[in-house]
């Protein structure tokens, strides 16, 4: 991590932490019209076994989230409004193990501060239903779960096939994007929700602020799903420009369009439920694909397990361990094979990680993480990327 990453780190700590307080005597003027919560997460990622180099990268990430009730505030009935400010600093672990899918779910490509969210959302219906418009993630509730979500490798956020489109990715971390999101919920978890995203994520803080013309387009996004305890889901993904192919041209050189599309299916599920004082284990399994032109993957799937409460004398104790695979198109491979590499049939890895706090605002997570056939190469030698997460619970 670079001092000037530091430097604006606790520059953006500072501030964020006067807003905070500020939130904190709000909340205790407006009876809990305000909540706040500020963590701040910092990794050392490294590679012991392959790559470009055995080396470490250290890199961080500030979160500061700010949630209104507008019914308390200005008696807008079933209202309220959600701010999220992100800083990131720091190095690229992934530039040393050169994947395709990425290695930390904090790194990005520009450090900086970011309005990463804003939205106002409204329930109706006995808050069986609701309509969301602003800034939004959309990884927040589509094509997640929560059992995947102690990994730190980005595939278990979000599928590569998905995260890979779109002119500056999707509407996920780091940049978002402008959103209407709508969702209605049913008896014994059923649930079905859409939302329609400019094409171009690009948000407060990125070069140019955020895009509010959509003169790419949008990617619309639907999911149904059932379950309470556990859960079954299937979403499709679709934009309405037509987006550049990853190898074919156009007459005058220059990238053909292609149609942008794909679709999920998931599922969680409580093999078995401690409550508060036992220990839980929980599975994941997804599935995604897409149309393979206009992303370098043409499918992939992830699958895995949680468990919480490792130790009954630690609550806090989790433990993961989660497999995946992208693979890859046939435009890609040809591109990789063009780039003088044998062309690999997928990118897969498997993850191994813990997380147990050492106090109440202070987690540590060692984490493990073996990749074959990194950028898609199929000579590559096996990545074994090692890695340590502290994260602090600041308000």
């Amino acid at each position: 991590m670079t001092l000037d990453g530091s430097i604006c780190s606790f520059t953006v700590f500072a501030i964020t932490s006067a807003i905070a307080s500020t939130a904190l005597a709000q909340t205790e003027a407006g009876q809990g019209a305000w909540t706040h919560e500020v963590t701040y997460t910092a990794d050392v990622a490294g590679t012991v076994r392959g790559g470009a180099a055995h080396a470490g990268r250290a890199l961080d990430n500030l979160d500061v989230i700010i949630d209104g009730d507008l019914e308390k505030l200005v008696g807008w009935h079933g209202a309220t409004v959600h701010g999220y400010l992100l800083n990131n600093s720091g190095g690229a672990p992934n530039d040393l193990a050169g994947t395709l899918q990425g290695v930390d779910n904090i790194e990005v490509g520009r450090p900086r501060a970011r309005l990463y969210e804003l939205w106002i959302q409204s329930r109706f219906a006995d808050d069986r239903g609701s309509v969301l418009a602003g800034l939004y993630d959309l990884n927040s509730e589509f094509y997640s779960t929560e059992a995947s979500g102690l990994l730190l490798a980005p595939p278990f956020g979000i599928g590569s096939e998905l995260a890979s489109t779109g002119p500056n990715g999707p509407s996920i971390f780091p940049s978002t994007a402008l959103a209407v999101r709508a969702r209605i919920e049913g008896g014994r978890g059923a649930y079905a929700q859409t939302a329609v995203l400019n094409a171009h994520a690009r948000t407060v803080g990125d070069p140019e602020g955020p895009s509010t013309s959509f003169d790419k387009g949008a990617l619309i996004v639907a999911e149904a799903g059932v379950g309470d305890s556990w859960r079954l889901a299937a979403g499709g993904w679709v934009y309405t420009e037509r987006q550049p192919d990853l190898r074919d041209l156009d007459a005058s050189g220059d990238p053909a369009l292609s149609k942008a599309r794909g679709g999920y299916v998931l599922a969680e599920y409580p093999f078995i439920d401690g409550g508060e004082a036992g220990r839980s284990v929980s599975g994941f399994a997804r599935l995604g694909f897409s149309d393979g032109d206009t992303t370098p993957f043409s499918s992939g799937w992830q699958v895995g397990v949680l468990v919480e409460r490792v130790f009954a004398s630690r609550p806090d104790s989790a433990f993961s361990i989660g497999v995946e695979q992208g693979v890859l198109s046939s435009k890609q491979r040809a591109n990789t094979f063009d780039a003088g590499l044998s062309p690999a049939a997928a990118e897969s890895s498997v993850e191994i990680t813990y997380s147990d706090k050492l106090a109440p605002r202070l987690a540590l997570q060692p984490d493990l993480q073996v990749i074959r056939r990194a950028g898609g190469d199929q000579d590559a030698r096996t990545v074994v990327l090692m890695a340590l997460r502290l994260t602090i619970s600041l308000f």
